[in-house]
């Protein structure tokens, strides 16, 4: 029985989309959860994928085709591959001389190196300008697997991750890491063969260093290739302590790389196997490393973003209290059944989502935005939840929070935060936010100063809890406090509202019936 492929369910904001790319063919295999066809809209483009295993039995549009949301692409067939195969066999001896040529013309062909192409970056969304070669995955000659990363494209939103688009290897890189490229820029020249990766990286090793004018050196027991010979000159590397993972063991560039993240080769200052560098950066000396790198586009957008909030609001702070000791004692009790009952677990972030977008509701200037010089208040609560990641920080957007339930927040969060860490977010996963709540606690922090981010006119920062001596009712108590911070607009907001606004977040945090009783 065949299972139909249908486009994913677009966002409301995205009409239609364009085919971009099939990734298998009719006939072939296919294993569950394989990428099959890649959908490009005007902000994303969206994989799908195999929904079972099987054997692609029809595609039912072509590359460039415009389809709509949950549009039939085509079909899985069962087993059929086998059976194709079958059919497809020669029934005379004429039919399996014609197959033989063929098939020999075909092992030829790879083992002379199949037909090159150009390795490009992928159509950027309209939003997106250009882009930062983040990664090299694979060097030239390495050999790569259809649809494994080659390398990643990192914008200022999300990394874009650009596959191999056959079994073969890099011929030529055409751009470094951490060169700036445009949509669709040639980034390398693939050479597709079957089976002959191995043999290509032989062939075509000798010409890469012929394209970079030098060739690999002796450098005491290990042999370095050139691009890697200039960046131990430039980080003054030991490389005796530098594991080479290419073949013979060759120190490759990315070995290199990884020894400076690491700092595992580092030299002392008495050191000097390499042979300096005519254009070395400056000099690292004694016991005072120093080493510059250029600023990843996110870390960029996120600076110009910080400032531009800070230049462009009268940005005010409110701060209050809360006892933590309500939520505490409910999430204790509950914790357990909670996992077994929606199989996440049950954490304080919930809470806040659902307080804030109570809050909100009763406050809507503070869920508003400023455009030009109209206020665009929202008529409903789209919570951004500020992620750490190692890139930086990204802000994806929970959807209609008052309608959500504390699991559904909560397994929102857990999913965003593993896409987030993958670099899989997508740009509008990070868009149209109406307030956000950032959780500097997880990290120890007391008390900070969230900054807005624009357009959005207030944001609340969570902090670490932490028992304190509290007055109650004419004793002192050790309670579990958290200091609750509003960074808000003061030229959307009053000071009225925005004291009142986190009075509202305190209440019904500390009292956690009346976010089910809505009082």
């Amino acid at each position: 029985m065949a299972t139909e492929i249908k486009a994913p369910t677009f966002p409301e904001s995205v009409a239609e989309g364009t085919v971009a790319a099939w990734h298998k063919k009719p006939g072939d295999s296919v294993e569950r959860d394989e990428l099959i066809v890649e959908i490009e809209t005007d902000k994303v483009v969206l994989e799908v994928v195999a929904s079972e295993a099987g054997t692609l039995a029809e595609a039912l549009v072509e590359e460039g085709d415009t389809v709509e949301s949950e549009q039939v692409l085509g079909r899985i067939g069962e087993g059929g591959a086998a059976k194709d195969k079958s059919d497809d066999e020669p029934a005379t001896a004429e039919d399996k001389k014609d197959v033989a040529q063929s098939d020999s013309k075909k092992e030829a062909t790879s083992d002379g190196g199949g037909e090159k192409v150009d390795v490009k970056a992928p159509t950027f969304p309209e939003s997106i300008q250009e882009g930062t070669v983040a990664t090299w995955h694979k060097q030239v000659g390495e050999a790569v697997k259809r649809d494994e990363v080659l390398v990643d494209i990192e914008t200022d939103k999300v990394v874009l991750e650009v596959v191999a688009p056959a079994d073969g290897a890099l011929v030529e890189i055409k751009v470094e890491e951490g060169s700036q490229v445009e949509s669709e820029a040639r980034l390398a020249v693939f050479q597709a063969g079957a089976g002959g990766a191995a043999d290509t990286a032989d062939q075509v090793a000798p010409k890469a260093s012929a394209d970079d004018g030098d060739s690999d050196e002796q450098v005491g027991d290990k042999i370095v290739a050139p691009a890697a010979r200039k960046l131990i000159a430039e980080h003054n590397l030991d490389v005796s302590a530098i594991k080479g993972t290419g073949k013979d063991g060759r120190v490759l560039k990315e070995d290199v790389l990884k020894a400076v993240k690491d700092g595992s080769a580092k030299k002392g200052a008495a050191a000097s196997a390499a042979k300096p560098s005519a254009a070395a950066a400056p000099a690292v000396e004694g016991e005072r490393p120093e080493k510059r790198v250029p600023m990843s586009r996110l870390r960029q957008t996120i600076a110009k973003r910080l400032v531009q909030a800070q230049q462009t609001a009268a940005m005010l702070t409110t701060y209050n209290e809360v006892d933590m000791g309500a939520i505490m004692e409910l999430r204790g009790q509950y914790k357990d059944n909670f996992l077994k009952a929606h199989d996440v677990k049950l954490g304080f972030m919930g809470f806040f989502v659902k307080a804030a977008s109570e809050a909100l509701k009763r406050f809507p200037d503070v869920n508003a935005s400023i455009d030009g010089t109209d206020i665009v208040y929202h008529g409903y609560q789209d919570i951004g939840v500020a992620v750490s990641t190692e890139r930086g920080l990204v802000v994806p957007v929970l959807r209609d929070t008052d309608s959500m339930k504390i699991a559904d927040v909560e397994k929102g969060i857990v999913d965003f935060g593993k896409r987030a860490r993958d670099g899989k977010l997508g740009i509008d996963e990070m868009q149209g936010g109406t307030f956000t709540i950032t959780n500097g606690g997880i990290f120890g922090s007391l008390m900070s100063t969230p900054i807005l981010n624009p357009p959005q006119t207030a944001i609340l920062g969570m902090h670490k809890i932490q028992e304190r001596p509290m007055a109650v009712n004419g004793k002192v108590e050790i309670r579990p406090m958290m200091y609750l911070a509003l960074s808000y607009d003061h030229r959307m907001i009053d000071g009225k509202d925005a004291v009142q606004f986190l009075v509202t977040l305190k209440e019904l945090l500390e009292d956690p019936a009346r976010l089910l009783l809505e009082i």
